[in-house]
């Protein structure tokens, strides 16, 4: 039997609440981060905490995260990168699915049902060349897989305002919470409605621009949605 891979916990990656929610092998963490599209990074500054939104996408046990080159967070990376000892930037990135929502008989047991993951370390500004190109084909990918190959690459000036951010999967969890509601044996004869909400993404029909020059034809990594 081969060995299942796993991130080790940490006093940081361990839940205080329902831990037997919580996974660390790599296959259940990468599933949750491949099948996002936005992630949130949380960072200090100034002594205030920061969290905003942004496209990202996973590279074996690394994530690269897109910005402008005048972003905060990729300001901040690139002046501790200017330092000696490169530091980089402590972040905190999630990313979260809603999978169900869960009504139960009472208020209080009301829930949702959902596949997260948190990444904590320290996050660095991608300068090599080669590897910002490679960073950024793996973002268009990652939105919709053979993209990148399907597009004009990014020229100097375009190139010269986006910045990637570079964190390796080290300190990781995931959560997950399937199943109905937990109603309290007392509350089982209400009459009131329990159980579980589906909730899934729906791709509609692809909508071609105004100016699509005619005959251009629809690709098909684009039906495969």
């Amino acid at each position: 039997m081969s060995r299942v891979e796993a991130y080790e916990p940490t006093t940081r990656t361990i839940p205080t609440r329902a831990r037997d929610r919580a996974a660390y092998d790599h296959d259940t963490v990468h599933a949750i981060l491949d099948a996002g599209y936005v992630c949130h990074l949380g960072f200090v500054r100034d002594g205030s905490p920061v969290v905003l939104p942004t496209l990202y996408g996973r590279v074996g046990d690394r994530l690269y995260l897109h910005g402008s080159s005048g972003s905060r967070p990729l300001r901040m990376a690139g002046e501790a990168a200017g330092e000696a000892r490169d530091p980089g930037l402590e972040v905190c990135v999630t990313v979260t699915h809603v999978d169900g929502l869960v009504l139960a008989r009472s208020a209080f047991h009301h829930s949702i049902n959902y596949r997260c993951v948190v990444v904590h370390g320290t996050a660095h500004q991608v300068t090599d060349p080669e590897e910002k190109k490679a960073a950024l084909d793996a973002l268009v990918d990652h939105v919709v897989p053979g993209r990148a190959a399907d597009s004009r690459p990014g020229n100097a000036k375009e190139l010269a305002a986006t910045a990637v951010l570079r964190l390796d999967l080290r300190e990781v969890s995931a959560k997950i919470r399937t199943g109905g509601p937990h109603d309290e044996p007392e509350d089982l004869a209400l009459p009131y409605w329990s159980g579980v909400l589906p909730v899934a993404p729906v791709y509609g029909a692809p909508i071609p621009s105004d100016d699509l020059a005619p005959g251009t034809p629809e690709p098909a990594y684009l039906s495969a949605r």
